[in-house]
Formats: C-alpha cells, structure tokens, sequence
C-alpha cells in the first residue's frame, strides 16, 4: 500500500491465565519478541510494542525494537493502543494496526491487507479479518469467535454464539449449517487514529460486555467494520500454558 501506517502490540504483564506472558520463552524468544519479528514483516512504516511493565519494555529495548510505557489502568487492548498513539503523536489521519503480543504467528502479508482494506473503503471506520473454520467443532465453541458479513464486506455480527444459525435440518445432513461456510473472526484491527480516540473514550455497550467482544461498540454506534477474507491466516494464538508448549514444539522445528 502506498499510505504508511503504524503497528502498536498492545502487551501488558499481568494476564490472569499465563501471569507474565509476553517474557514467556519460546525456543530461545520471548513471546513478545516472536510476535514483534511476525509483525516487521509487514510493510508498516513503525512498529511499537505498548505496556504498562518496564521489564517488557526493556526486553523490548534490548532486541531492538521500540517501546511505549502507558497506563496500567487499561481495560482492553484497544485503550492501550489509542493511548500509544497519543503519545507518538501519530495524526489523526494516519491508520494504526493493532497485533496482539500474544500473536508470535500473524502474517506480515495479513497485517498488509487489513491495513490496505481500510485505506480503500471510504465507510468504513475499523477494519479486521476472517477465514473458515478449521473443524466442524469450532462452530460450538464459545472460544471461537464467528463473524457475518454483508454482500460489501461490512461486519452485521460478531459473536461467540453459532452464527449463523439455521433454524431447520437441511434433508438428513448433521450439519445445521455447512460449517465451513461459517467464518472465523481473526482478532487484528486497523483504525485510523482519530477514531481509535473517538472509540476508547465511549463507554462499554451492553452488547460487548455481553459477549465480552469490544468490536461490537464499533457497530452499537452505527459504524462500519470491513473485514477481510484472509490471504494468509495466522496460526493460533498463546492463551494457555498447552498453547505455548505448541508455540515452543513449533518454533523449534
């Protein structure tokens, strides 16, 4: 694309499932530094991790990357981020990409085409990604978010719920609906900063704390999410302590 933008990995200390995540070592990496190396193959004109623990910036400081201390008060990725780029300065034009720290896998190419979406489509205010399910299971599975979509590519619904539903049995087929129709949010934004602001200073709709998804403010308010089919997806994320022994198994081959 030929509009710069800017990557900022929200990464804060202090997860409740696997306490000090981002220094978590995989194969000789911190976590934080796997998912920085991830996002610096996008063409992003800057890329800054944002934290409220200075033993992550240090980390951070010390493989060369750049670091922004910010608020431990935060509630969401989202605050950390607008916060983060009221510090750099970025104008109000400028498209920042949110990449979660605990994403060591997310394609620079994916980070490319969401930061591109949004750039070429003129209504919308957020843009992110989806791609199929990878079993029948996931249709169920209130961990997997799922996401429809209008014929513009517009987000209608993000939910943990089995969207969408077909309320009858289609001939003999199990399958309510055929799963692999259904899409799977992939949990990357990019904004254009002056919105970024605008949505981290509105309150929590009951929608999002419903559905504990903070992408749902976004539509509450009117507002459009384009989403992308991913080209590339990215390989799962680090929740669990299962997940990083994966993590460690895959980055050591």
């Amino acid at each position: 694309m030929s509009e710069n933008f800017t990557i900022v990995i929200p990464a804060r200390f202090g997860s409740q499932r696997l306490p000090g995540k981002p220094l978590r070592d995989i194969a000789g990496r911190p976590l934080i530094q796997r998912t920085f190396e991830s996002a610096a193959r996008s063409s992003a004109a800057n890329i800054v991790v944002a934290t409220d623990d200075e033993g992550i910036a240090q980390t951070v400081r010390q493989f060369g990357g750049e670091a922004c201390m910010t608020s431990p008060g935060h509630q969401s990725g989202t605050d950390r981020v607008a916060e983060a780029a009221r510090i750099l300065g970025l104008a109000p034009t400028e498209i920042v990409v949110n990449v979660q720290g605990d994403e060591p896998d997310m394609p620079g190419e994916l980070i490319d085409q969401v930061a591109t979406l949004l750039s070429g489509d003129s209504q919308a205010m957020v843009a992110t990604a989806c791609t199929a399910l990878d079993q029948p299971q996931q249709y169920s599975d209130p961990s997997v978010v799922k996401v429809v979509t209008d014929s513009h590519g517009h987000a209608i619904y993000f939910s943990r719920a089995s969207i969408p539903h077909a309320r009858e049995l289609k001939g003999d087929s199990p399958d309510r609906v055929p799963w692999r129709e259904v899409r799977r949010h992939i949990g990357i934004y990019a904004y254009r900063c002056e919105y970024l602001q605008q949505l981290s200073n509105t309150p929590p709709c009951a929608l999002e704390v419903t559905e504990a998804l903070e992408q749902l403010r976004v539509l509450w308010l009117g507002d459009k999410i384009a989403v992308a089919a991913a080209r590339q997806a990215p390989g799962p994320g680090i929740d669990t302590v299962a997940d990083l022994e994966r993590a460690i198994r895959d980055f050591s081959e």
